[in-house]
């Protein structure tokens, strides 16, 4: 069966037709080091083993019980992944929402209510590290890009014991090579490719490793692209009524001098620098430095009613997301304890142009028209636009220590501080604009935000396992923590018109940058722990069960819309049972893992009146799930990964809308806007891919041939049933890779053929404004159209 056609199957089927056979969903991404193959069927090599850090050390990752899914590096590479979406198509526990790059939200197992990512909204359900640094902000994880990376790695369910708040659902880490006193080493890669339906664009990526002596050790990488755009902006014209029946005081405005195609076009530039030196036989120091800058023109969505990767849009449009992080990495030793300390400062500066005249044309001549108004008294244009700037800086700091690894009873124990702080600055402008109607301090803005957010995140952690008997193993850790959420500015009106905004300011000592005055000055205080618990079991050396208990949790915070209270903290209780195993002499692995979860009073964020986004606790939701990974290697060349999941996440109760007066939420209610039993957004109920690989000689140079399919089923953006009838459903999609290539003496030359069918995925669909008031105006945000492309390396 094609996973084409597995993917139309009905979602009953799924999961007997996932414990049927050995395509089960993704757990372990291990990849087979083969050896290039002579004429002729050879006996099958054996898989190579894969060293994850899930556990805060180094261990094969057969022996650990948890679900993980590993992209090493040469899988990253042979899968041409360079940025965050390609490589989430490959994590089938992973999905997403997107709307450029930079500007992606991570889900995992379906734990998803499909509006995070506002900066006024609620934390991450995923957490994002860097290597040892957590690098996840509000507005989305940073986009870095993927080269010279070691590996990926992705640890399904509550992270919370070792990884903490943001990990609820899960944790996504990205490791670095790191520099090594071992050799001289470098590499350049270049590349050139071409988008159907868009533009061109080219890569150049490369890296030292320079051994300065035989304790000190420099690695400088560097990268440097173009991504060709594949979204036009076409002609289009918009009429706005004054309400009085009276044409000649219509408004038409056109976009003549913002047409253009392929403009989303996306320019990235950065580089990492790291040092490694060994103090002495015990003591190791690793400070590294990595900044990116990403420049996107455009938009990366289309309108299905202007036409296939086309809209009409009336003012510039584009974002700016540079960002910088230093870390330091020491490790060592104390007696017979392992002593780690890692720490980093990450600091991250967006700004965004974004057209509004949806809001302007939907909202603002509602009832009797529009009526802004300049200096004079005169009607102005009421189309608005938005410029914003956002700047963040996260501190973090973890020391922890470890007992041997090969003793009976081993602990991990150690002590974490976490401080974000976010300065949000958002004007909504209106050219022309009277200055007795625009906030204070800002020509021409009919509304503004302009706060300071601060998340901190305290806890101690541990975790200890003991070996019951050679075979049984007993896990237990438990979290303690301590989060507190402030949110302090001014959001609003000046006070020249409506009853919020300027009007609202009360006198205060709170100071925010670009604030006429306060009208918001709120914070919020939690505690609590997250334990977890797993009883393993090996049969042998090659194969082992486990079942396991844990507990993952949200900070809660500050709703900025002052009449509502605080949203509170969610959780996330998870019971899984899984399994590791190599057969035939480790030519073929296949893990897996069975799961249910319960998710109490989860946060949802959407947007209410005036655009203004609500988080509110929404009751309970269960989701319940399998998935599994195989590699195998049926004769020496030839190396077939298979991976999928199964996820049915419901509502267990009504999601009613309101909550009393303490923020808890209210389920008793006539017209539910989501009754209990309706899927959760964002997450497919199936996922799936499938890579085969075959490797051979062709003359004196090693050759390779690669295909790679993703299949998923449909699933929506939004909780509510009304929003879900208005913006639609995302459709199921299966795309296909194909690459060719050879290597000999560290030059490689290959190319490839990226969504090779041209399918068109959809990746978000969403609306400007709430859909009350944008009514059936949405858009689609698409996977890259086709790309063929050539790339050409050498490894010295």
């Amino acid at each position: 069966m094609s996973l084409g056609s597995v993917g139309l199957k009905k979602a009953g089927a799924y999961s007997a037709a996932l414990l049927a056979t050995s395509m089960l969903a993704g757990v372990a991404h291990a990849q087979a080091q083969t050896a290039k193959a002579p004429s002729g069927a050879q006996p099958a090599t054996a898989l190579e083993e894969v060293v994850v850090t899930a556990q805060k050390r180094s261990e094969n990752l057969q022996d650990v019980p948890v679900s993980i899914q590993a992209l090493g590096q040469q899988k990253l590479e042979q899968l041409q992944v360079g940025s965050f979406v390609d490589y989430v198509k490959y994590l089938p526990s992973v999905s997403f929402t997107t709307s450029g790059p930079g500007f992606g939200q991570v889900y995992m197992r379906g734990v998803a209510s499909g509006g995070d990512g506002n900066h006024s909204g609620s934390l991450p359900s995923v957490g994002v590290y860097l290597d040892e640094q957590p690098v996840t902000t509000i507005q989305g994880a940073l986009d870095i890009h993927v080269y010279d990376i070691a590996r990926v790695e992705a640890l399904a369910g509550p992270q919370g014991t070792l990884y903490g708040a943001s990990s609820q659902a899960g944790t996504l880490r990205i490791i670095t090579n790191k520099p090594s006193t071992a050799g001289f080493a470098a590499g350049v890669d270049v590349e050139l490719n071409k988008i159907d339906h868009g533009g061109t664009g080219d890569v150049v990526e490369g890296f030292v490793n320079i051994p300065l002596s035989d304790k000190v050790a420099v690695r400088l990488v560097g990268w440097d692209e173009k991504e060709g755009g594949y979204i036009d902006n076409v002609y289009g014209t918009r009429t706005y009524t004054r309400g009085d029946n009276d044409p000649t005081n219509d408004v038409t405005i056109n976009n003549k001098n913002r047409v253009q195609n392929n403009y989303n076009t996306v320019y990235t530039q950065g580089g990492r620098a790291a040092l490694r030196v060994d103090l002495d036989n015990n003591w190791v120091i690793t400070p590294q430095v990595m900044g990116q800058t990403t420049k996107t023109g455009g938009l990366f969505a289309f309108d299905p009613k202007v036409g296939d990767l086309k809209l009409s849009h009336f003012f510039p449009e584009s974002s700016k997301d540079s960002w910088v992080q230093a870390a330091l990495t020491i490790e060592g030793q104390i007696a017979n304890l392992d002593v780690t300390y890692s720490g980093s400062y990450l600091k991250r500066h967006d700004e965004t142009n974004q057209d509004y005249t949806d809001y302007s044309y939907f909202y603002d001549q509602m009832g009797s028209g529009f009526s802004w108004t300049d200096n004079a008294g005169n009607l102005v244009t009421p189309s608005q636009y938005i410029q914003g700037k956002d700047r963040y800086r996260k501190e973090s700091h973890e020391i922890r220590i470890a007992t041997p690894h090969d003793k009976r009873f081993r602990v991990v124990a150690g002590a974490f501080y976490q401080k974000q702080q976010h300065h949000i600055l958002q004007n909504y402008k209106i050219d022309g604009l009277g200055s007795t109607i625009s906030v204070p301090g800002h020509p021409g803005t009919i509304w503004l935000t302009a706060q300071d957010r601060v998340d901190r995140d305290e806890a101690v952690f541990g975790q200890a396992e003991y070996d019951i008997t050679d075979k049984l193993m007993l896990t237990g850790g438990i979290r303690f923590f301590k989060a507190h959420n402030t949110l302090a500015g001014f959001f609003g009106y000046g006070a020249g018109y409506g009853s919020t905004g300027e009007k609202a300011c009360f006198a205060s000592t709170i100071q925010v940058a670009d604030a006429p005055c306060i009208n918001l000055d709120k914070g919020v205080k939690e505690s609590g722990n997250s334990p977890k618990v797993t009883l393993t079991y090996k049969f042998d050396g090659d194969k082992l069960i486990y079942a396991t208990y844990s507990k993952g949790f949200r900070p809660g915070g500050i709703n900025r819309r002052s009449t509502l209270p605080p949203y509170h903290a969610d959780y996330l209780k998870n019971y899984e049972a899984g399994w590791k195993t190599s057969w035939f002499g480790n030519t073929f692995r296949w893990n897996g893992a069975i799961f249910l979860e319960d998710w109490q009073n989860f946060q949802f964020s959407f947007l209410g009146a005036n655009g203004l986004t609500e988080i509110k606790n929404a009751n309970q939701a269960r989701i319940k799930g399998v998935e599994s990974d195989v590699t195998w290697v049926p004769v020496h060349g030839l190396t077939i990964n298979a991976s999928a999941a199964y996820t049915d996440a419901k509502l267990s109760t009504n999601y009613c809308g309101v909550t009393d007066s303490a923020g808890n939420p209210i389920t008793n209610c006539a017209k539910p806007q989501a009754p209990s039993g309706t899927a959760l957004p964002v997450t497919p109920k199936f996922k799936a891919n499938l890579t085969a690989r075959y490797e051979f000689d062709l003359a004196d140079w090693n050759a390779f041939v690669q295909g790679a399919a993703v299949t998923q089923t449909s699933d929506w953006t939004d909780l509510r049933l009304y929003e879900r009838g208005v913006i639609g459903k995302q459709k199921g999609y299966t795309t296909a890779d194909f690459s060719a290539g050879i290597d000999k003496d560290g030059v490689s030359m290959s190319i490839y053929l990226k969504n090779a069918f041209d399918k068109r995925a959809s990746l978000n669909r969403y609306a400007e404004c709430a859909i009350a008031t944008c009514g059936t105006q949405y858009y689609i945000v698409p996977n890259q159209p086709r790309t063929i492309g050539v790339k050409v390396g050498k490894k010295f």
